[in-house]
């Protein structure tokens, strides 16, 4: 199955904050994106390269409840503690051409599948009820676009491009078992340790890890 990275989520306090701190790090400001209006988060985002993009994401605090626990357990009292203090690598999405097989497949619960839509693009995105993220994180969201182009060409190219997505578990075996059954363990890289996910990028001011 032709899955590929599609793209990679830092979670921030609020976008100012957020873009304030990457700008430091990374000496790039990422452009504005758009709302989520189910979710009731916004974002901003930009190309990282082969079909890819780069999301900071926050609560919107101008949206209503949404009703809902909100995806990438930005409603989580740990994550708000965590991302009050910088910007946080959270979680990545894989882009698949098949998602109810991937679902139906899966070893682990993956979530429901939740559809998304904006203006005559519409999308498939797996989300726990919860709120949370499988293994923290380590295991990707999976989503399935409609027909068309990818959102990326869309989006700002600034200079940033994904170099790779790197994962620590205590038992990296054993991910990697998990990951081989989704048909990703190709897109990111494993080693031992306390759970850990970071983003190697390269910029024009060099190479950066976001974790």
């Amino acid at each position: 199955m032709d899955n590929r990275i599609d793209h990679f989520t830092v979670g921030a306090a609020s976008l100012d904050a957020g873009n304030a701190a990457l700008a430091d790090r990374l000496g790039l400001t990422i452009p504005g994106g758009s709302r989520h209006d189910a979710m009731s988060t916004h974002n901003c985002v930009c190309q990282a390269g082969d079909d890819s993009f780069f999301e900071v994401i926050a609560i919107d605090p101008d949206a209503p409840d949404p009703g809902r626990t909100r995806w990438f357990t930005l409603d989580n009292p740990d994550t708000r503690i965590r991302i009050a203090e910088r910007p946080r690598a959270l979680c990545w999405v894989v882009n698949t051409p098949d998602l109810d097989a991937i679902v139906a497949a899966s070893p682990i619960d993956l979530g429901e599948i939740v559809r998304f839509q904006r203006g005559d693009r519409m999308w498939r995105l797996t989300v726990p009820k919860d709120g949370s993220l499988a293994e923290g994180g380590l295991i990707p969201a999976f989503i399935e676009w409609s027909p068309g182009p990818h959102p990326s060409t869309g989006q700002q190219d600034i200079g940033l491009k994904l170099d790779a997505i790197n994962l620590r578990h205590p038992h990296p075996d054993d991910l990697g078992a998990t990951l081989h059954a989704l048909g990703v363990d190709q897109l990111a890289t494993i080693s031992s340790g306390e759970r850990a996910l970071s983003f190697s990028v390269s910029t024009p001011r060099g190479r950066a890890v976001i974790d």
